[in-house]
């Protein structure tokens, strides 16, 4: 645990490529070359807007009714809360490690290696889970469309080896092609939105999806989990930070221009959505047919060509998410790796790249282990693998997100670095109450996030506690563990 110095933090020694004491110079990420359009780009293709509006929004819907909007807008202001501590502590740190970096200059490197724990159980889980839902997705086009009726384990497996060549080949392939496929999923929904609003749908353009009292209802608990996964992924903006141009600079607006983007164009498409239908029936309507809600909708509106090219884009959406996924995981083991969390191989790059070759192809060896392990065992790739792992993923995540707004509040109660109360305490401490809130809906409503399930999907949440618990007690034996995070 660090101690309280009793003058501010000085800056640490430039980074030598994350070498441990007595270990050869290794290469490292190639600095300066993200802007904040491309870290922005990573940031919406992990939150899938495409898989996440036809994924996620009928279950909102089906909980709220027409508040839906509202409701992503409210999980927006969350993020926005927790940004601002958030950006105030980008400014004193620069590291690879996500959220992991800022913890453990908060708590120390013991409990930072707790949530190095949580992060790894996270992200593994949350990819092999899409990948899952990828598989089904991905074999109901090609059958329906091609009428290649091949298992939907063919697709995946081959999808999983697509994305792993491109992560382990370097990020500058993998943003050409996430800059096509995100922008084609967003020019795919803004033509149906301005169909809606032109033609303006059942409810005639109605303002009645932002009204605050249409919050009030039983299901807003629900809707706002939902919601609040939709922003999956936000933790791009500080992964890529070592390879942004002028970090203290571009790291603050991709957070905030990410935040604005994602809950302006859920708010957006979604009140088009709710005026198509109707604020009396959207309820109904989503939870009558939530995997065919969105293409009945843009049939209606605009025409079958449109509803088939959102069917071929939802899986695309799924290639561009796990790309940003992998990419960002990747980088992960690469900081744990150099702070001697990992095996040091993983804190390696290519030394012409400056890609985490090896820690991205090992995300993509062990996410084949996984998958290959629920396939062999005959899991239904949705009740079981998607959602179990799914749920799982989401509430480690949400520990980690905790665990990182009260490193914020500790960070600058402990070095004086910024006095602004609003930015150091209030913020956070906002933040903190908000996702803990969050948490409690999560765990509360568990069977909900498994689809109705429970009975020994409810026991792995057993191993949230387990991974911490395991992090915490290796970072106990090995005091050389050093998360090298660049106070400024």
């Amino acid at each position: 645990m660090p101690t309280t110095p009793s003058h501010p933090a000085q800056p640490s020694p430039p980074y030598d490529g994350g070498a441990l004491a007595g270990d050869p110079p290794r290469a490292g990420l190639k600095p300066g070359r993200l802007g904040v359009g491309a870290i922005v780009f990573f940031v919406v293709a992990a939150v899938a807007p495409m898989a996440a509006i036809v994924g996620a929004s009928p279950v909102v819907f089906s909980a709220i009714g027409v508040a839906a909007p509202a409701t992503y807008l409210l999980a927006a202001l969350l993020f926005v809360v927790f940004a601002v501590g958030y950006v105030a502590m980008s400014r004193h740190i620069t590291n690879a490690g996500g959220f992991v970096a800022y913890i453990a200059q908060g708590f120390g490197a013991r409990v930072a290696t707790a949530a190095a724990g949580l992060a790894i159980l996270a992200y593994t889980t949350l990819q092999a889970a899409l990948w899952s839902q990828f598989s089904v997705f991905a074999h109901d086009l090609a059958a329906d469309k091609l009428g290649l009726d091949l298992p939907g384990a063919v697709w995946m497996f081959a999808g999983l080896a697509l994305v792993t060549a491109l992560t382990v080949r370097g990020v500058d392939v993998s943003l050409k092609v996430l800059g096509l496929l995100v922008l084609c999923e967003v020019a795919a929904f803004v033509v149906l939105d301005l169909a809606v609003i032109v033609g303006g749908g059942v409810s005639g353009n109605s303002l009645a999806a932002f009204d605050p009292s249409a919050l009030a209802a039983p299901g807003l608990g629900i809707a706002f989990l939902f919601c609040i996964t939709c922003f999956t992924g936000f933790e791009a903006t500080v992964v890529f930070s070592e390879e942004a141009k002028d970090p203290h600079r571009t790291i603050p607006r991709a957070v905030y221009y990410s935040i604005a983007f994602i809950g302006l164009f859920y708010a957006l498409t979604t009140w088009a959505l709710g005026n198509s239908v109707g604020a009396d029936g959207v309820a109904e309507a989503a939870a009558a047919d939530p995997a065919g809600f969105v293409f009945a909708i843009a049939e209606h509106e605009v025409g079958s060509w449109l509803a088939t090219t959102m069917e071929i884009l939802v899986v695309t959406s799924f290639i561009a998410m796990l790309i940003g996924f992998q990419n960002m995981f990747a980088r992960y083991l690469y900081a744990l790796g150099r702070a001697g969390v990992l095996p040091h191989r993983l804190g390696t790059a290519h030394p012409k790249t400056g890609t985490p070759a090896t820690a991205a192809l090992v995300v993509g060896i062990g996410l084949a282990a996984i998958l290959a392990g629920f396939t062999l065992a005959g899991a239904d790739p949705i009740t079981v693998t998607f959602s179990w792992l799914l749920s799982l993923g989401t509430v480690s995540l949400i520990a980690i997100l905790i665990l990182t707004s009260a490193s914020i509040i500790a960070f600058f109660g402990r070095t004086r670095l910024e006095t602004n109360v609003w930015k150091t305490r209030v913020a956070p401490g906002v933040a903190l109450l908000g996702f803990a809130v969050v948490a409690y809906l999560a765990v509360t409503n568990y069977d909900v996030l498994l689809g109705g399930q429970g009975g020994i999907a409810r026991w792995l949440l057993l191993l949230i506690p387990l991974c911490a618990a395991l992090g915490f007690t290796w970072a106990s034996i090995r005091p050389g563990i050093n998360y090298q995070a660049e106070l400024v």
